[in-house]
């Protein structure tokens, strides 16, 4: 065998035919060989999922080095030298089979990867785990179906094709088809004679609805006739009435639109109402806001008058008047004093007496400059002093006065009243100043509203224009109410005929149109059941028919009663037959088992009993009772289930090759060198793997 399996990686392991044991420690990979073997025989059941207490093979087992999963398996099978190989494919683990012949590689059709186990070994995978693949926390023989149904049909008959088990299934699976739950025949066929019966049955009762309800819908039919009758009679009168209504409304109308056009005629040149009403609005409250100011108006002082500026200072602020008052003086006193002009004149004096000098010393040349200079003063004196006193002259004649001390008493005086006229100024326009805005402001509105026109004669022209509008929008008012009556009287007005037959009935309109809505709506819901009943009748199927057939069912379910009591007779009798075969089996397997404990025991217990579940019970040679095995110690329970196990094994497959995992790791020197001599001695017929931790058992 060759493995990459676990932490097996393209590991080989050769074995011999006969007893091969393979000695190795713990976590060496032993268990991972067994269940190698396994799954190349059997493949990996990959719908088996990881839980918390179980891990599946597809899982435990994935390659530890991360490659895919393989292996391969050289064996003899009939005479001839077979190879058989699994690989991982698609992801499914083993899930690549084939099998050839080792020397030529041609392919062996006969096996597949569903069969190979079965057909190597000749049993399932379940039943060869519970028989001859023996591992030591696996040593009881627990029940399983395919297990006990060999092992009954190798013990009773001998053979292996459990015919009696296929006759019981299959005539559970017959009584199951006649009668299981609501799924059998029986009952179906139960259920469908009762659907039939419900039918027919339903049928008769829609069949007497139906008569009812066409019973009903003529009746229905002539009531609504007369309602109808009665109300075009009323519809008739009616619309005579409507007739004289609409002349009437039309004349109305009429006269309503001759007023309108004479209204409209005079609104012609006429602003909108609604303007008039907007300047009538303005005018108002500009009214009103005059005469709210008229108290405030006669509450204001007079206005005070600014004092006459004083003659010399016209035309100057009171500073200016000051600057120049005091230039004024300056100039006037300045002109008074000895001036400049008088000094030239006496300068120009002593000129002309020095140059007569000077011309007696006869220093010509000096007196002629002497006598041009004395004359340049004289003549620059007499001018300045000529300007000087016009200047006086003028000064006099501004102020009024020589004594210049008194020039400034008007500008004092002035100076005075202007602070006043001040004082009284600011408070006239603290008074006036706000109400003389208002003022100023509604005259320019009245005056931008009016116009050329007087706020009196404009409010009596914008009440005569609204009057005038307003009797123009109430006459169009008026004929829209005259159009919509003859409007709606048109609409209501109907050109109906006579009625068919003469009228009897005595019902107002109101109580006529209920009944006929009444009637109507019964109507109407009678012939919508009469149609559903006449569609179900349809649905149901015809009756001759329905009854053929709830015939046939009821002859139907007679035989299948009889069929089902004859299969109830068959079943109880293989039952009892199968009873009776399963308590032969026991003996058989009992005293194989038997011979393989007292071997394995060295004699000491020789007697061993099972039952139809594979419990045990055993006595040994001292003792009178049988005792379950929680009574042995753990040793002992091991052979005897391992006994137990080979005897199965030898019964039903002889040929199949037995694997042992760490089965006699509890067994003493002495029962374990008996052991390993009972299975040395089976080995002279078939392969056993034993696999140990130990090596007592090479020792032996």
């Amino acid at each position: 065998m060759t493995a990459t399996f676990g932490k097996l990686q393209h590991q080989t392991l050769t074995l011999k035919p006969g007893l091969n044991i393979i000695t190795a420690p713990n976590e060496w990979g032993k268990s991972t060989w067994c269940a190698f073997l396994v799954a190349m025989l059997y493949g990996i059941d990959t719908r088996t999922k990881t839980t918390k207490t179980a891990i599946a093979d597809k899982d435990r087992y994935t390659p530890w080095s991360g490659l895919p999963m393989e292996g391969r398996i050289d064996l003899n099978w009939r005479g001839r030298d077979i190879t058989i190989e699994r690989r991982t494919t698609r992801r499914i683990p083993l899930g690549d089979f084939s099998a050839y012949e080792t020397k030529t590689g041609i392919t062996v059709p006969e096996l597949t990867a569903a069969n190979c186990g079965q057909l190597l070994l000749g049993v399932e995978q379940s039943v060869f785990c519970r028989s001859a693949f023996i591992r030591h926390g696996d040593l009881p023989v627990t029940q399983d179906e395919a297990l006990r149904r060999r092992l009954n049909a190798l013990v009773t008959t001998g053979d292996e094709n459990d015919a009696a088990d296929r006759l019981a299934v299959s005539l559970k699976e017959l009584r199951n088809k006649i009668r299981y739950n609501r799924s059998g025949l029986l009952p179906q066929a139960e259920e469908e004679r009762t659907r039939l019966e419900a039918t027919i049955a339903e049928l008769e009762e829609l069949e007497n609805r139906c008569s009812s309800c066409t019973a009903d819908i003529t009746d229905l039919k002539d009531a609504i006739g007369l309602l109808e009758n009665h109300l075009q009679t009323m519809e008739y009168a009616s619309a005579q009435e409507n007739a004289v209504r609409v002349s009437a409304a039309r004349e109305t109308l009429t006269k309503a639109l001759q007023t309108v056009q004479q209204h409209e005629a005079t609104c012609k040149t006429l602003p909108s109402a609604e303007e008039a009403r907007q300047q009538l609005s303005k005018l108002h409250r500009l009214q009103t806001q005059w005469a709210a100011l008229q108290p405030q108006i006669q509450q204001i002082p007079p206005e005070p008058q600014a004092p006459v500026v004083p003659e010399a200072f016209d035309g100057m602020s009171i500073e200016q008047a000051k600057k120049m008052l005091q230039s004024d003086i300056k100039d006037y006193v300045a002109a008074n004093r000895t001036t400049v002009a008088s000094i030239l004149i006496f300068v120009g004096i002593l000129g002309f007496g020095a140059t007569a000098i000077l011309l007696i010393l006869k220093a010509y040349l000096f007196a002629v400059v002497s006598g041009c200079g004395s004359l340049a003063a004289l003549i620059w004196g007499a001018f300045e002093k000529s300007t000087m006193g016009k200047l006086a002259k003028s000064l006099q004649n501004k102020y009024g006065t020589k004594d210049h001390s008194r020039w400034a008493l008007p500008l004092i005086a002035y100076e005075k009243q202007y602070r006043q006229y001040i004082t009284a100024a600011k408070a006239y326009r603290e008074a006036s100043g706000n109400l003389q805005v208002q003022i100023s402001t509604l005259n320019n509105l009245l005056d931008a509203l009016c116009g050329a026109e007087s706020p009196d004669a404009m409010l009596d022209r914008l009440n005569r224009t609204i009057a005038a509008q307003d009797a123009y929008a109430a006459a169009c008012r008026e004929a829209e109410r005259a159009q919509s009556h003859l409007d709606a009287l048109n609409a209501t007005a109907k050109s109906t005929t006579k009625p068919m037959f003469p009228d009897e009935l005595t019902l107002s309109e109101e109580e006529t149109r209920r009944y006929l809505a009444d009637y109507t709506a019964r109507l109407q819901r009678t012939e919508n059941q009469l149609g559903q009943y006449q569609g179900n009748i349809h649905a149901l199927g015809d009756r001759a028919t329905l009854q053929q057939q709830l015939e046939q069912k009821r002859c139907q379910i007679l035989k299948l009663e009889n069929t089902y009591a004859a299969l109830v007779i068959a079943q109880e009798t293989l039952v009892r037959a199968k009873e009776e075969l399963q308590q032969r089996f026991a003996p058989r397997i009992t005293n194989r088992a038997r011979q393989f404990m007292t071997g394995m025991t060295c004699g000491r217990y020789n007697d061993l009993i099972m039952d139809s579940e594979f419990s045990l019970r055993a006595a040994s040679a001292e003792e009178d009772t049988l005792r379950d095995l929680l009574w042995r110690s753990d040793g002992t329970v091991d052979q005897l289930y391992l006994a137990l196990r080979l005897a199965v094994a030898e019964e039903l497959i002889p040929d199949a090759p037995l694997v042992l995992d760490d089965a006699l790791v509890r067994f003493d020197d002495s029962r374990m060198k008996a052991a390993v001599e009972i299975l040395r001695d089976l080995a002279q017929n078939r392969q056993i793997l034993l696999f140990t931790c130990q090596g007592r058992e090479e020792s032996f």
